[in-house]
């Protein structure tokens, strides 16, 4: 299993990565402020106006340490990396299963069945946490109209239909989400889901959070030797990684959504740490970012008990493990995808 390495989120606006040796060196003002050893480093994300040495490139492409170019809200600029490696053999059953309806539309059910049952849980649990708040009973009835959902789910069904029933259960979550906010309510109101740009803090940190998790999913499959553009609930879009989006859907609820509602519910942020642009956008402030990429990075190292290979697991190698899982899967070993399942 890959190990539980760390990803270098380098915030510090012009701020300079150069390389020493086996070494990324993090300059400001021509200072060095930080040295991290390459072989630590599962990847590098830079927010905002970020230089990049052409030595730290190339030591970056030998050491297979993909490197992505993000703006200060989360946008995803670039992603850098060496070359492609893995097993030739499964990329071509890959592109076989993604190139059959029949198989495609097995792996995304299994898939929005994931990510179906992982949303209900999360609003399961806020319901029994809060029994007397009048937001419990309408997070009960979302929770049973998902159940509803992962019922109708559990036949096989056309990839078409499995879509209209990731987004039928997408609505239903969302339309609830802003009673799983139990504080500062004043300041984050989430209304409906807003991608781009985000038009309140609420989305601001979901889209960057988001942002973070698929840098990670395409490391995943590009590690495990899948190749993180050929999805099978996200079909092929020129620079879409669509294996990537398919494998971070189950795992939205609980490295996302409950890290979003633990930073607002915990007051670790405010709403003044955001802020309103010209275009409409709401950015969070740096120190803000900073906070938020912490809880992340600290969110990762716990642990829990993945049901399928029955082992403690911690949730940065979540995507590792999904990865894994449907690479065995692709090759014939598994019978089929067995989502993650959220406890």
């Amino acid at each position: 299993m890959k190990p539980l390495l760390n990803t270098l989120h380098v915030t510090t606006d012009g701020a300079y990565l150069a390389c020493q040796r086996e070494t990324v060196c993090v300059r400001v003002e021509r200072k060095t402020r930080a040295q991290f050893p390459i072989h630590l480093l599962e990847g590098i994300v830079c927010l905002g106006r970020i230089g990049v040495s052409p030595g730290l490139l190339d030591l970056c492409g030998r050491s297979g340490v993909p490197l992505s170019l993000l703006t200060t809200g989360g946008r995803f600029i670039a992603r850098i990396q060496g070359p492609t490696t893995g097993n030739v053999l499964l990329r071509r059953a890959q592109y076989r299963a993604a190139d059959d309806g029949e198989r495609s539309a097995t792996v995304a059910r299994s898939v929005v069945i994931g990510k179906v049952s992982n949303c209900r849980n999360v609003l399961m649990r806020a319901a029994r946490d809060r029994p007397e708040d009048v937001s419990a009973a309408t997070l009960s009835r979302a929770a049973n109209d998902l159940s509803g959902i992962l019922q109708t789910l559990q036949p096989p069904r056309s990839l078409d239909v499995v879509r209209g029933y990731e987004g039928e259960a997408a609505a239903a979550y969302f339309a609830v989400f802003d009673h799983l906010i139990a504080l500062q309510k004043d300041g984050f109101r989430f209304e409906k889901r807003s991608r781009r740009p985000p038009l309140d803090p609420v989305n601001a940190l979901l889209s960057f959070i988001y942002t973070l998790l698929l840098h990670d999913c395409v490391g995943a499959a590009e590690a495990v030797g899948l190749d993180p553009a050929v999805g099978f609930l996200h079909r092929d879009r020129p620079g879409r990684p669509g294996l990537a989006l398919d494998l971070m859907e189950e795992l939205r609820p609980i490295l996302a959504d409950r890290l979003v509602l633990s930073l607002i519910n915990r007051r670790q942020i405010a709403a003044d740490g955001f802020r309103n642009t010209e275009s409409g956008a709401v950015l969070m402030d740096d120190a803000t970012r900073k906070e938020v990429l912490i809880a992340y990075q600290t969110r990762k190292q716990e642990t829990i008990r993945h049901p399928f290979i029955d082992e403690d697991v911690p949730l940065g190698l979540l995507p590792h493990v999904q990865a894994l899982l449907l690479a065995r899967h692709l090759r014939g070993d598994l019978d089929g995808y067995p989502p993650f399942l959220w406890k």
